[in-house]
């Protein structure tokens, strides 16, 4: 495959900040994107009335994304810095795509946070930033795009700097490895190269900054575990499962077992980036093809793991959640629906175990009556179907959740402890 190490990237923030041109501009400006594409985009954007829109057609090639000029899928690319091959997972910025938002951040290793100059902290920003902290992101390059739209002013910048800096610590977003950079993805000011337009601005570029960005320690000693994104059938080799390595490693004749559906099968063929591959790690993204398992008997939300030592299936599990937004208290007995790696699954509070002081993590009570938006508290949840947790001290990966309700993302938590049936 490549040499250089590998890093999966979340591009997030607000919907019309400027996401997918910033992934187009990159590609092109990393020749993973020939310039004669970026002119047939040019064209057919002019066309359907949407200049300005190429460096984001080559991301949003979806018929329905180029009509509606929003990205609803998560597309995966590749592209080179000097040090590292990335894979950018695109994450969609629409509030109601927000679900795909949280499979895209659970697949990345670091992300750049895309906000517009012209119009600062979105309600979406709020939300991403805050799954991006509960999802395990490590480091968060801020990019403030459209600088080109505000006369590439050095106050605004500041203005926009401190306003994300804010939202930053209200998290507890670690700040200082925030790298902050002024941006225009359209005209491509510091994004490969550094812009005349910002001489103020003695900071990285786009891709300097990536290149800084701490390697991935391969979580290899863990056992290994895939949630399953797609189930495909290809002529010529049958069904495939679709996922990405979170850990331990596959190999081609492992014996792996498929949970919740409970079907297992040896491992004969692994496919990554359209070549075949004999074994796949953390962070890989695969198709892979096992003997005897057809596209009825798995699912989306299903996670392989080694048949001797199967992923746990969760009865009940304890967690530790931060509520962001409810619009009334939260009590036993409520039942929203759990998002964790690629599964979707509702869940009922069973019981409200401790209401935890935020700012110190110490119990400040026990069994609460309620808890509301603001609050952490450990909670004991009953998934309403199998769904497959791990303990986030033992397995991270698959040990992170958000709570969405009425089309909200209303807390995000993580796994302390798994009660199997």
């Amino acid at each position: 495959m490549s040499d250089k190490p590998h890093q999966n990237l979340a591009i997030i923030g607000h919907v019309d900040h400027g996401k997918s041109t910033l992934v187009g501009r990159l590609l092109f400006e990393t020749g993973s994107v020939p310039e004669h594409i970026i002119e047939q985009h040019r064209e057919e954007a002019a066309e359907k009335g949407k200049s300005g829109f190429e460096f984001a057609y080559v991301m949003d090639n979806l018929a329905e994304e180029r009509e509606r000029g929003v990205t609803i899928d998560i597309a995966h690319q590749r592209f080179d810095t000097d040090k590292y091959y990335f894979t950018i997972v695109d994450t969609p910025g629409h509030r109601d795509f927000v679900k795909n938002m949280i499979t895209g951040a659970s697949q990345a290793d670091h992300a750049v946070l895309v906000v517009a100059a012209d119009d600062g902290v979105a309600p979406q920003t709020r939300e991403h930033v805050f799954l991006a902290r509960t999802l395990g992101i490590e480091t968060l390059i801020i990019a403030i795009n459209k600088m080109d739209t505000v006369g590439y002013s050095e106050d605004t910048y500041g203005e926009i700097r401190s306003e994300v800096q804010d939202l930053l610590k209200q998290v507890r977003f670690d700040t200082d490895d925030a790298r902050f950079i002024p941006i225009s993805a359209f005209e491509g000011d510091n994004i490969a190269e550094r812009s005349e337009n910002m001489d103020w601005f003695d900071g990285p570029t786009v891709l300097e900054a990536l290149d800084n960005l701490p390697a991935p320690s391969p979580p290899t000693d863990a056992p290994l575990r895939i949630p399953i994104q797609d189930v495909y059938t290809i002529s010529g080799i049958g069904t495939v499962p679709v996922g990405r390595v979170e850990t331990g490693t596959l190999n081609v004749g492992d014996n792996v077992s498929f949970q919740p559906s409970d079907v297992s099968g040896e491992v004969k063929t692994i496919e990554m980036h359209h070549e075949e591959v004999d074994s796949a790690g953390p962070g890989d993204n695969v198709g892979f093809n096992v003997r005897g398992i057809g596209k009825d008997d798995i699912r989306r939300g299903d996670v392989a793991g080694p048949a001797n030592a199967p992923p746990s299936v969760a009865e009940t599990f304890q967690a530790q959640i931060v509520v962001m937004q409810h619009p009334s208290v939260i009590t036993a007995g409520y039942t929203p629906v759990i998002h964790a790696h690629t599964a979707q699954v509702a869940c009922t509070f069973e019981s409200i175990d401790k209401k935890l002081d935020p700012k110190s993590g110490e119990v400040a009570e026990e069994s609460p009556d309620f808890i509301k938006a603001g609050d952490a508290a450990v909670v004991t949840l009953r998934p309403q179907k199998p769904l497959v947790l791990e303990p986030s001290s033992e397995i991270p990966e698959l040990g992170s959740f958000a709570i969405r309700d009425m089309g909200q993302t209303i807390a995000a938590g993580k796994v302390l402890e798994v009660h199997g049936r």
